[in-house]
């Protein structure tokens, strides 16, 4: 396994425990459905969330969140539909970013609510 896939579990990680300390219910890891991936889908009352994790270790080139491509908030769109089909799901849905900052040693987490659509 890379280095980077396992900063990338890691920060998956840390940003499942830091969502369900803010009351959210982690109801699916990196969910799968045709070219799609998501990285968490959380439910909190009548919302379901679907979140991209981002984890960096160096902020040289930007921050986390800004390596969130216009085509991979596509993609989770895509598969955030076929969920809900699946589930037949009929409350609120919202798309977050959850930025996994490494880059001091010690992870610094920001959850940014309702990022795209």
């Amino acid at each position: 396994m890379t280095d980077k896939i396992k900063r990338g579990r890691e920060g998956e990680r840390l940003a499942a425990d830091f969502l369900q300390e803010k009351g959210y219910e982690i109801v699916a890891h990196n969910y799968r459905s045709g070219r799609s991936e998501i990285d968490l889908i959380v439910r909190m009352g009548n919302w379901l969330v679907f979140v991209e994790v981002k984890t960096r270790t160096s902020t040289a080139y930007g921050y986390p969140e800004d390596f969130v491509t216009y085509k991979q908030e596509q993609k989770i769109f895509e598969g955030a539909l076929d969920y809900m089909y699946e589930i037949d799901w009929r409350g609120n849905v919202r798309y977050d970013i959850v930025a996994v900052d490494m880059s001091s040693g010690q992870p610094e987490i920001h959850h940014i609510e309702d990022a795209f659509y």
